[in-house]
């Protein structure tokens, strides 16, 4: 039977750089702010950290973060894999290693210059000789290089069975543009959009346009993670990690796993859900606002439907019936998301996912936010979090 590390570990401080496309700086110096910030958010010093977790694609190493920042002897350290994938599986890893007792402090990072330097709109290219690559050989012919060109084949067979339409897509990119219009953090504040401009929006991979895609963005972001025990004591509102899991299901590939039986839903999001909630006994009724991972416009649909917040196929009724907005059931990315906020792999969502729960977040919804749903990346292996007050 798998240990149970519900409420066995707390989010203590949070941190970011400011947002923009083109930092002036290297990705190790925005890590080392972001690291900074959130060690000061908890009232922590450098030298307090014991361990470190980030992507595997992340470019800064746990060792140069540390000794700039000062820190010392480290514990623990960990990457995880897939990219957008990995948002969650950070805070498992941190997690895991404070609930064992491995490290006391651990800080989750992810710094990029993802417009000014390497883009990942650029899709695959060059010698792709590892075996995790050969796949792609299967889709470059046909000029499926990107991930927006993936999405967009997942997407046109999911609204071909649920009969979804372009407007829930809109919806989705509109009312994550509206909160970042108000998000001075975002790099749309105070930028509105307009339905006659989505759809005049360029055409990337039928059916996803300009605004149904993510930014690229440079930045950095990280959060702080210790017992619960000592984060009560600290400068800031302890919010708890009541459930988080990762997933890979049969037959997956990273972000072509179109060999299925069926490709128009994410069976691995519904393991990982199923997972979060039987960790801490809660179920979608019990989630007030959610942060769900925005790469694309439909992935939302997705998992909204992994999580339980409605049926198959019921997405597009839910998102429509302004759900998402500011006085609907689900809050979701209060931010401006990963569209309209800045796009730092899911780890700037795990950031408003605290600040929703502490009752922080610049949109914050009127409504007493107990529980915040963050999830990572789909189209990879994929996990989420259930975020919670300490009582």
């Amino acid at each position: 039977m798998a240990a149970n590390i519900s409420n066995k570990a707390a989010i203590a401080g949070i941190g970011a750089t400011a947002f923009s496309k083109d930092s002036g700086r290297s990705e190790l110096a925005l890590a080392a702010e972001a690291v900074k910030k959130a060690l000061d958010d908890a009232g922590l010093k450098p030298a307090d950290v014991k361990g470190m977790v980030t992507f595997t694609i992340d470019q800064n190493e746990e060792v140069d973060v540390a000794r700039a920042l000062g820190c010392n002897d480290l514990s623990f350290y960990a990457r995880v894999p897939y990219g957008g994938g990995a948002a969650t599986g950070t805070l498992l890893q941190a997690a895991m290693a404070v609930a064992s007792g491995v490290a006391d402090v651990v800080v989750v990072y992810r710094a990029l210059n993802g417009r000014s330097g390497q883009r990942y709109s650029s899709g695959v290219s060059g010698n792709l000789i590892s075996g995790s690559a050969l796949h792609y050989g299967w889709y470059m012919p046909f000029g499926m290089l990107t991930p927006a060109s993936w999405v967009a084949t997942f997407t046109q067979r999911y609204m071909h069975v649920t009969g979804c339409p372009r407007d829930a897509l809109f919806e989705i990119a509109h009312s994550t543009r509206e909160y970042a219009v108000t998000n001075p953090a975002a790099f749309f504040y105070q930028r509105p959009f307009t339905r006659a401009e989505y759809d005049a929006g360029k055409k990337i991979s039928e059916p996803l346009r300009l605004y149904d895609c993510c930014q690229e963005s440079d930045g950095g972001c990280a959060v702080v993670v210790t017992t619960p025990e000592r984060a009560r004591d600290l400068r800031q509102p302890a919010v708890l990690i009541r459930g988080v899991a990762q997933c890979s299901a049969k037959d997956q590939e990273e972000m072509t796993s179109f060999y299925r039986p069926e490709i128009a839903r994410i069976p691995e999001m519904d393991i990982a859900a199923q997972a979060a909630y039987a960790q801490c006994g809660l179920a979608a009724k019990d989630i007030d606002a959610a942060v769900i991972y925005d790469a694309f416009t439909p992935i939302v649909l997705w998992q909204l439907e992994s999580w339980g917040f409605c049926k198959y196929g019921e997405a597009a009724d839910f998102v429509l019936s302004g759900n998402l907005r500011p006085g609907g059931r689900l809050p979701t990315n209060t931010h401006g998301g990963q569209l309209s906020e800045a796009y730092i792999h899911g780890v700037n969502g795990i950031v408003e996912a605290v600040r929703l729960v502490r009752g922080t977040s610049v949109n914050q919804p009127k409504k007493a936010v107990r529980h915040a749903l963050v999830t990572s990346g789909v189209g990879v292996p994929t996990g989420g979090a259930i975020l919670g007050r300490m009582d």
